[in-house]
């Protein structure tokens, strides 16, 4: 039985594919081989409905694989534009079917270029040779940016990382620190000198969150400064049915970095975790700086996250099949 591609419909695909990446997860021994429903989650919420609002379209941009009784066989979708991440069941993963992703991928998914070019970049495995064939075969080139999977056993001893004077760690407070987080948020990544998007002056995308099926604010930590400030974060996303952790953001501001901020809101992140029954702990990185953090409190093991990209003429992906 063949599976047959159909777009994203109704909210009931949402749930359908949180149960599929959850169920996927657990069926490949909690590696990072498709996404997690916590990044999915985050992605779709925080992304789709803000920060890729502009350009993304749920019917356009999501597409299922199902056979004929309903059950899912692999999701395609991006992270940011001309992004693709194949999410694909172990029982039916062909190089057929991931050939007519990766073409469906090209036709929907890939990002225009000035001069009527496309460009798409595909996420893989570094272990999943046939994904790598195919994608070699299809003229695509491994670039230099990989995403390092962090995974962490909540059986090891997780560290003490104590604050400096006068700073602690607490909760988010509902609705009070929303703007002054989502400042914090947008300072940590973007810089302190870099104009602030009207998005995050205001701080209002911020209660999307509360919406997240997973979301717990006793998980949605903050560091504060002497003054109040907030000054550095991390978001936890509890997956009950895994018993797994994921952390997704976890910043600093600038003014406050080098103090061990990072590492005592991570470390305290991690004790919570352990005393609702987790057992393991995921973050990604991209940049070495985020690795060492990540590395220093126990974050060593991890699944290497390769960026495979290819520019392509817009009618010649445009008739892809």
């Amino acid at each position: 039985m063949q599976p047959t591609m159909r777009p994203y419909r109704s909210d009931d695909d949402y749930w359908r594919i949180r149960s599929f990446l959850s169920y996927v997860f657990e069926r490949n021994h909690r590696r990072e081989i498709n996404w997690t429903l916590a990044r999915f989650d985050y992605w779709f919420w925080a992304g789709v409905n803000v920060f890729e609002k502009d350009w993304f379209q749920l019917d356009k941009h999501i597409l299922l694989w199902e056979l004929e009784d309903g059950q899912i066989t692999a999701v395609l979708n991006p992270e940011g534009r001309g992004d693709a991440f194949l999410q694909v069941h172990p029982d039916f993963c062909t190089p057929e079917l991931e050939r007519e992703m990766l073409l469906a991928a090209e036709k929907y998914l890939a990002e225009p270029l000035p001069g009527g070019k496309k460009r798409l970049r595909v996420w893989t495995i570094e272990t999943d040779d046939q994904r790598r064939l195919l994608l070699k075969a299809l003229g695509y080139r491994k670039s230099d940016s990989p995403e390092y999977m962090r995974r962490r056993s909540l059986d090891l001893p997780i560290l003490e990382a104590p604050l400096p004077p006068g700073f602690t760690i607490r909760a988010l407070r509902w609705p009070e620190d929303i703007q002054a987080r989502s400042l914090a948020g947008w300072m940590a990544f973007q810089g302190e000198a870099t104009p602030v998007d009207p998005r995050y002056e205001s701080g209002e995308w911020y209660k999307i969150f509360q919406k997240i099926p997973i979301y717990r604010n006793d998980l949605e930590l903050v560091v504060t400064a002497p003054d109040g400030e907030i000054a550095a974060f991390c978001t936890v996303w509890y997956e009950e049915a895994n018993h797994t952790g994921y952390f997704e953001p976890v910043g600093t501001v600038p003014t406050y970095q080098r103090k061990g901020l990072g590492k005592a809101v991570m470390c305290e992140g991690l004790r919570r975790l352990k005393a609702l029954g987790t057992d393991l702990a995921l973050v990604g990185s991209y940049s070495p700086e985020a690795g060492a953090l990540y590395a220093s409190v126990g974050f060593t093991e991890y699944e290497l996250l390769e960026s495979w990209e290819k520019e392509m003429d817009s009618i010649a992906s445009s008739k892809a099949e």
